[in-house]
């Protein structure tokens, strides 16, 4: 553990509305892949941190969930937990989608952030599809809406400027411990992670089909007798009938294919072979209920 001095460490969040690239930038900076990406909005539900170590410093990132006006209980459970990250931590990194235009959403993110004395990066993601001067335009109308303490335009996808945005968090970070061992990427239990890329498996190849009213629970976990194999049980919860027809597939095509691409990324994050049996489970309604809500890890006095 690196507790030298001039060493600089802190709690980063990550915060904008849904679908600006947020886990795109995480896991571009941590280098591997742990926040779960989907182009549908509103994929990340709970505070899944990834820890990033050089020599000079330690910066821990928080994904929050999307700040958007909530439409049912676990939208409030997810603005609840965007809004209390705020307070929190060292740095708020508030991101920006360069391509779409400042609406009633970013100006609800801002009445937010008025409330909170941390300072906030305002960064510019997806500048690699918008021209030069384009920029200049977006960066003047969120500067007159807010003190911003940096402006940093980036490309997550792509790279671009994201060393220049780590530079300079760095460098509003104060002295500190390093909290984490440094080939530690994120302080989720290794379950949590597994079951967001068996859901994010899910969205990308059902598409439109399947909203987000889906959610997988891992049922076990457990190395198979003295063998370097994983048993990973999980269902995936559906609210409905059909939906649950969807994620089957023809002869079962379709779990299948969600299955074969969740092992190899699963696989990576564990770094032994996986064997993975999935179910799929029809449960009614389950975003409206506390008592199932619960039960899928969304705990309130833990968030």
């Amino acid at each position: 553990m690196n507790n030298e001095k001039g060493f600089k460490s802190g709690f980063v969040s990550i915060i904008g509305r849904p679908n600006v690239g947020k886990s795109t930038l995480l896991n571009h900076v941590i280098g591997q892949k742990i926040a779960i990406m989907s182009d549908k909005p509103q994929t990340t539900r709970n505070k899944i941190q990834g820890v990033y170590t050089s020599n000079e410093s330690q910066i821990v990132f928080i994904d929050t969930p999307g700040i958007h006006k909530p439409k049912h209980k676990l939208g409030d459970f997810m603005m609840k937990v965007a809004q209390n990250t705020l307070r929190e931590v060292d740095l708020v990194l508030y991101v920006v989608d360069a391509t779409e235009a400042f609406g009633s959403g970013e100006e609800f993110i801002i009445e937010r952030l008025k409330d909170t004395t941390t300072p906030v990066f305002l960064v510019i993601n997806k500048i690699d599809k918008i021209s030069p001067e384009k920029i200049f335009a977006v960066i003047e109308t969120y500067r007159t809406k807010y003190d911003f303490k940096e402006v940093i335009p980036i490309s997550a996808l792509q790279g671009n400027n994201v060393s220049t945005l780590m530079e300079q968090i760095t460098e509003y970070l104060d002295e500190g411990p390093q909290y984490y061992p440094s080939d530690q990427v994120t302080d989720h239990p290794e379950r949590f992670v597994v079951g967001e890329l068996i859901r994010e498996k899910v969205l990308h190849l059902t598409r439109e089909e399947i909203p987000h009213s889906v959610a997988v629970n891992i049922e076990q976990m457990k190395k198979r007798g003295n063998s370097d194999t994983v048993y990973i049980g999980a269902t995936i919860v559906v609210e409905r009938s059909s939906q649950k027809g969807i994620i089957i597939g023809k002869q079962g095509s379709m779990l299948k294919e969600v299955g074969k691409r969740a092992r190899t990324d699963i696989e990576l994050l564990l770094g032994s072979k996986v064997f993975l049996e999935l179910w799929v489970k029809v449960q009614k309604d389950w975003r409206n209920k506390a008592t199932h809500l619960r039960d899928f890890g969304f705990r309130e006095d833990e968030y």
